[in-house]
């Protein structure tokens, strides 16, 4: 079901803003609409507009908790927005020496990583690395090549140059090493081997000793800034574990603040020309059964005033819908969520989709043994992981069980447990014809609630005049005597009352947007185009006596599917060599397991699409805005 709202409009001093919002929009169930726009036709109304105080100190908070415990966030209190801001400054006044000198150290060991990367490649060049680096008459170049290209280079062209190629290190891609050259010959020789790809690696004139006495005491210094490193992240995170509580409870506030801030874009502000005090006005939508309570509670605060209006004296706002169903159908409005939310003053369609959908599916798939599989199993997947299709599924298992019980199945046994109501594979026409009744009655329930949904709109043409309105139900049901009469041998009604049943609806179908017109006293009763109005109706009214037709046969897919199970079972039972005795478990255990997969989710698909084609359809349109309360969106 759909609850009654209210709309509420709350004014008072802007001084009084925030406490509203920190006690009341957080006990009730509130959505907050735009003031501005709800409020259109009051003058001098102007944005609530406020430079947010708490918005720099909420990022720093959230900076200095992102590492804490979830949990203790949520269970944590507040404290007053001024010792919020203390605790955030003195906290980060603590950690900013520390902070800097953090980021320092991690730059050094960042260089010293780059530097033990250049020096590893030349760590077995038994050469003091200084006295290279210093050479005067020779030059020299460190780097790496190509290992396809230094192979070339060894076989044609190194014999003949004036350099000296001295290797320190090789792997699959590359050979680092140091070549020397001297000065009349460095441009010529330089170019052969920028030529050969050459990558130059220039180490800085820093390093005293060979390359691995440069590059251990390069490691030397890394440990040693590592070490700092951790003793200054040690000195951090003691200060935060010191004062977690206070961050956290400081950090709730200057939330809830800046939230409160957010809700200013949705309030409207007015002046007192008496005396010039600001005023805030909220609007928003609260459920009926509230309403009396949060007025009652409001009256304690001084200049705060509460108006609630029904949702009739606010024709040019649409309510949002909140439902309330049993806890039992509560997982079913996964469904109508799929489809579209339902208007303010439709029906709700829960309960009807988790009787139908529930009722068909065991219609469909009726097995005592399996049936009891997805009870269980759906109820324990819904307890542990919460899921709503696990609790529909262990739901539409109730209605397999007790459709077992009626076919007398039982893990694709037909002979252990007497049928209450008949075999299917024994009683096919039964079956089939059966369930197209039940689908002719399921239509004739969609039409009256799209009749009752008509009255609710007040949109009389669409319950007189519509396919699925009063005309759509006569023909329907005319139609359906009839073939019932002339299949039991009885005859058919006086021709007076075919008439009336059967040409009557069809021609009131026919002209309903020129009927509809009148009703709604139009002026203008016909379209401008007369004769693509006859050429449009026509096809139309063809394509809604199809519609009936169609509709009613695809309830046939219902017993189809129940003698399908039977059907598979049945293979199951010859796979397993079952008449013979003495059955295979493993395949009896594998087919039942198969079996229940398959056909359980292919039957849940089905029925859904019965629910969404065959009677959605007809009444329901799906066109309302969920009902979001504050408070809510808040957690």
């Amino acid at each position: 079901m759909i609850e009654k709202m209210k709309f509420l409009r709350i004014t008072g001093p802007k001084l009084a803003f925030d406490n509203i919002i920190n006690v009341y929009l957080n006990k009730y169930d509130i959505q907050l609409e735009n003031a501005l726009s709800e409020l259109s036709d009051v003058h001098d109304l102007k944005p609530f507009v406020d430079l947010n105080p708490y918005k720099d100190l909420l990022t720093k908070s959230e900076e200095l908790i992102r590492k804490f415990d979830k949990s203790k966030i949520a269970q944590s209190g507040t404290v007053p927005p001024e010792k919020a801001a203390e605790i955030i400054n003195s906290t980060i006044a603590k950690l900013t020496d520390l902070q800097v000198r953090k980021k320092d150290l991690k730059e050094k060991r960042a260089y010293l990583d780059d530097s033990l990367r250049q020096l590893e490649p030349f760590r077995h060049l038994d050469f003091e690395i200084d006295k290279i680096l210093n050479l005067k008459f020779i030059k020299f170049r460190f780097g790496k090549i190509q290992l396809e290209y230094y192979d070339r280079f060894s076989k044609y062209v190194y014999e003949n140059l004036n350099t000296l190629f001295y290797e320190c290190e090789r792997d699959h891609d590359y050979v680092w090493g140091v070549y020397f050259v001297s000065h009349t010959d460095s441009v010529k020789i330089d170019a052969i081997y920028a030529s050969l790809h050459f990558e130059r690696i220039k180490l800085p004139n820093l390093y005293e000793g060979t390359t691995e006495d440069a590059y251990n005491s390069v490691l030397n210094q890394k440990s040693g800034v590592l070490s700092e490193l951790a003793d200054v992240s040690n000195k951090i995170k003691d200060i935060l574990r010191e004062q977690e509580n206070e961050l956290i409870a400081a950090y709730n506030t200057l939330n809830n603040f800046t939230r409160n801030f957010d809700v200013r874009k949705l309030a409207a502000c007015t002046k007192d020309k008496g005396n010039s005090e600001v005023f805030f006005i909220l609007c928003g939508w609260i459920a009926e059964k509230d309403a009396d309570n949060f007025v009652h509670d409001i009256e304690k605060e001084p200049n705060v005033y509460c108006m609630v209006d029904d949702v009739m004296d606010v024709s040019d706002t649409k309510p949002p819908t909140k439902l309330k169903n049993p806890k039992l159908f509560k997982p079913f409005e996964m469904f109508i969520k799929m489809y579209g939310f339902p208007a303010y003053n439709e029906i709700d369609p829960t309960s009807f989709v988790a009787i139908t959908y529930s009722l068909i599916f065991g219609i469909m798939f009726g097995d005592v043994g399996q049936g009891l599989c997805l009870v269980i199993g759906g109820a324990l997947l819904y307890f542990i992981k919460k899921m709503n299709i696990a609790a529909i599924i262990s739901f539409a298992g109730v209605f397999s069980t007790i459709f077992g019980f009626l076919y007398g199945s039982i893990f694709g046994f037909e002979d252990l447990i007497p049928a209450f109501w008949l075999s299917p594979m024994h009683n096919v026409m039964t079956v089939l014809l059966t369930a197209v009744g039940f689908g002719v009655f399921l239509i004739i329930v969609a039409m009256i609630i799209n009749i009752i949904n008509g009255l609710r709109e007040k949109k009389y043409g669409k319950v007189l005049f519509d396919t699925n309105g009063v005309s759509g139900l006569l023909f329907y049901g005319m139609a359906i005597t009839c073939v019932l009469l002339i299949f039991s041998g009885h005859p058919l009604p006086a021709t007076i009352l075919l008439i009336i049943f059967f040409a009557l609806p069809l021609l009131l179908i026919f002209f309903r947007e020129p009927l509809t017109h009148v009703l709604e006293k139009k002026k203008k009763i016909f379209p401008e185009h007369k004769g693509m109005f006859f050429v449009e109706s026509t096809f139309e009214l063809f394509e809604v006596v199809l519609s009936y037709v169609t509709n009613t046969i695809s309830f046939l897919r219902v017993g189809a599917f129940a003698l399908s199970h039977a059907a598979m079972m049945g293979v199951v039972m010859l796979l397993a060599g079952v008449e013979t005795g003495d059955p295979n478990i493993f395949i009896l255990i594998f087919g039942n397991i198969f079996v229940a997969a398959m056909e359980g989710l292919i039957v849940g698909i089905q029925v859904l699409r019965l629910e969404y084609y065959e009677m959605f359809s007809r009444f329901y349109r799906g066109t309302g805005k969920e009902f979001k309360p504050y408070k809510n969106n808040k957690k």
